[in-house]
């Protein structure tokens, strides 16, 4: 089979498809053909040596895919063959909180991904994804779409009135502002550019800001929402961008913290005076994951494919992702 590696110390360019022996399968194993994946920041992170854990010196690149179930093993019961499935970016995170030992199962960093024709998984490791989603819409549901579920349903869930702010019009960003709307809140969307921002208007953002004409963003958020401030901020900005992330919230607020795309540092007394809490987290479980499936197969929520790659061109790919001109996700056709 045709799959991508990456050794570590090499450049994006050296990127390149190699041959590897078609993967074997257990009793209660799945043998799925690959269609899509879609890329994240930490796959740029990975494949240029900055991924904050230990992983593999050879590895298949990407985290996030969808295929199609071809081989069965003999104890597998909850899947077919002709099963649509997406695996579990972090493949032993079931249900809970996660734990330590958890994070040496992420796909595409800690243990293979799926940048490649077939993957052999365990059957807990998969679910299938909604039916009226595409394998490249479903691709980009295991890091992105599910980080955002995670954040908006996690230990202050948010309720229709919210208010939502969302940094750029990214993956996560773009999740965000859908399935925020869908559940009835108030988003507010920032961006460099008012081509995107009318995009994000055109999926539902109620407020958009761009953050180059108006610098001082937080304070056009404290306008927006009378003083108050908003109930929930997707922070994926990273230490540049959080201050400015605390003085939008609402004392008591919560800042889902997800971007590491810009380094910069915080005196913490911003977080003691604001009042807020900063949640940091990473995707979410497998029971997550399924509780989003539901949402997403009764919403009818499309996620956003901004532009869709052959295979050969995961360099480019990446190379775009890093330029951060994309609107919603890049995905990569694999079959």
């Amino acid at each position: 089979m045709k799959a991508y590696q990456y050794r570590m110390g090499e450049p994006i360019a050296a990127l390149q498809i190699v041959d590897l022996p078609m993967p074997s399968f257990g009793p209660g194993q799945v043998l799925i053909k690959m269609h899509a994946a879609s890329l994240n920041f930490r796959d740029l992170l990975v494949v240029t040596g900055q991924f904050p854990r230990v992983q593999q010196e050879v590895i298949i690149p990407l985290s996030d895919g969808a295929g199609e179930v071809v081989e069965v093993g003999s104890s597998v019961t909850t899947l077919k063959r002709g099963d649509r499935v997406t695996p579990l970016y972090c493949q032993s995170w079931m249900a809970g909180e996660m734990q330590d030992s958890d994070t040496a199962w992420s796909l595409g960093g800690c243990i293979d991904g799926v940048a490649a024709e077939y993957r052999t998984f365990d059957e807990m490791g998969v679910l299938k994804f909604p039916d009226h989603l595409s394998y490249e819409e479903a691709a980009t549901l295991p890091c992105a779409g599910l980080t955002v579920w995670n954040s908006l349903h996690g230990p202050c869930p948010l309720s229709a009135g919210d208010t939502l702010l969302t940094l750029g019009t990214g993956g996560v960003s773009i999740h965000a502002l859908q399935m925020a709307h869908a559940a009835g809140a108030e988003v507010i969307v920032t961006s460099s550019s008012d081509e995107k921002l009318a995009r994000a208007r055109a999926l539902g953002a109620d407020h958009v800001i761009n953050y180059v004409t108006t610098p001082d963003w937080d304070v056009a958020v404290r306008e927006i929402t009378g003083g108050r401030g908003v109930d929930h901020v997707i922070e994926n900005g990273g230490g540049a961008t959080l201050l400015r992330s605390i003085k939008s919230t609402k004392r008591g607020g919560w800042i889902h913290v997800i971007g590491l795309i810009a380094p910069g540092e915080i005196d913490p007394v911003h977080v003691l005076l604001s009042g807020v809490t900063l949640r940091g987290k990473e995707v979410g479980s497998r029971e997550m994951f399924a509780a989003m499936n539901r949402s997403l197969s009764h919403s009818k929520i499309r996620p956003v494919v901004d532009k869709l790659f052959a295979f050969d061109q995961l360099p480019e790919a990446l190379g775009e992702l890093g330029a951060g001109n994309h609107f919603g996700k890049l995905v990569l056709s694999i079959a």
